[in-house]
């Protein structure tokens, strides 16, 4: 099974590691092969404890039109034209996907790719377990449709997105696959400001779609204590999704607001510790509250000497501490009972000192 469906099933965090294209520009750094690129960023998300990684399958000329406009920040990524930035990075095909994918295994980390064409959705098949779709082909409802088909599990991605494209698109999927579907919220804004990151979104996903897994797509600039993340997931996004490089400071493309190796495990150690703290939804007290329990609360005690046959009233008792006798809460029963024993005064009292 997909290890992030079996860690969603279990009820833990996914982290995946969108790598992306990225690899292209740490091979110029490196002067490595693109291949040895990708590779090396897999086997260092691995280290960092990421569960899974995830690239982008897809040729320029099936993805944008000559005339497609940038919609990115272009004082971070100058290249004004879609087609002529995917361009630049859509070298590699079946091939190279599925040596990456054998590599990921070898390393023990889940691959995916998201695909942008059908030739790309068909060769990636065999070679993950989980489809990602687009916000971008959120409303290409043949595309999911043709995903769909696959009968895999889909992360489905709905940056940009009204509630209506939201349901078209879930029942198209559901007319093919009953398989888990994981929504991702996501703003397609890169990067994105912290005051659009607009988490809540991620609570009215829970609500209208009860029976859905919700995540988040993170496209915000790595905070320092990564509080944009743990902010997501106590909200309720189980898996998280982040553009993932090895050098932050390259320009351009998806390195100016991508995570990290430490910037990976600062998320993982913080999710850590917040599943630590959040414990579990029973409302009874813990076994590690049982003595305090017992000695914090308070007991009926004697407030004076109650001689043998006395008929005991409300003035002759008080309450401290321990609570290892009669809970102050049941006062209406002990009073108007006799005293069996003679009682001294600072006596614990138990029921066992008093007639019925």
């Amino acid at each position: 099974m997909s290890c992030i469906m079996e860690r969603i099933n279990q009820g833990k965090f996914v982290l995946i590691a969108e790598i992306g294209v990225n690899y292209y520009d740490i091979a110029k750094k490196e002067h490595i092969s693109n291949l040895e690129a990708a590779k090396l960023m897999v086997q260092e998300a691995k280290k960092a404890g990421i569960h899974a990684v995830k690239f982008q399958s897809y040729k320029a000329k099936t993805l944008a039109a000559k005339d497609s406009p940038a919609y990115w920040d272009t004082t971070e990524e100058p290249t004004a034209s879609q087609y002529e930035l995917f361009q630049k990075f859509d070298s590699f095909g079946a091939e190279e996907y599925q040596e990456l994918a054998g590599y990921c295994r070898m390393q023990g980390i889940e691959f995916l790719s998201t695909a942008f064409d059908t030739a790309s959705a068909d060769y990636l098949e065999g070679m993950m377990e989980v489809y990602k779709v687009s916000s971008s082909d959120l409303n290409n409802l043949p595309f999911v449709e043709y995903q769909a088909k696959k009968g895999k599990p889909i992360l489905l991605s709905v940056g940009a997105s009204e509630a209506g494209e939201i349901d078209r698109a879930l029942a198209c999927i559901r007319k093919y696959s009953r398989e888990r579907i994981v929504l991702m919220h996501c703003v397609l804004e890169y990067p994105t400001p912290y005051s659009h990151a607009n988490l809540n979104k991620i609570i009215s996903l829970k609500e209208r779609y009860p029976g859905l897994a919700v995540g988040y797509s993170d496209h915000t600039k790595p905070d320092a204590c990564a509080d944009v993340i743990k902010t997501a997931y106590n909200l309720g996004a189980q898996v998280v999704e982040k553009h993932f490089t090895l050098d932050k400071t390259i320009s351009g493309n998806d390195h100016y607001h991508a995570m990290d190796p430490e910037d990976a495990r600062n998320i993982l150690e913080g999710i850590a510790f917040l599943e630590k703290i959040r414990g579990s939804y029973g409302i009874q007290p813990l076994e590690s509250e049982k003595t305090a329990r017992r000695n914090a609360r308070r007991s009926l005690i004697s407030a004076g000497e109650i001689k043998k046959g006395t008929l005991v009233e409300e003035g002759m008792l008080t309450y401290k501490r321990p609570g290892t006798g009669i809970s102050p809460e049941e006062l209406g029963k002990l009073v108007g009972r006799r005293a069996k024993e003679d009682i001294p005064e600072d006596t614990i009292l138990q029921w066992g000192m008093f007639a019925i």
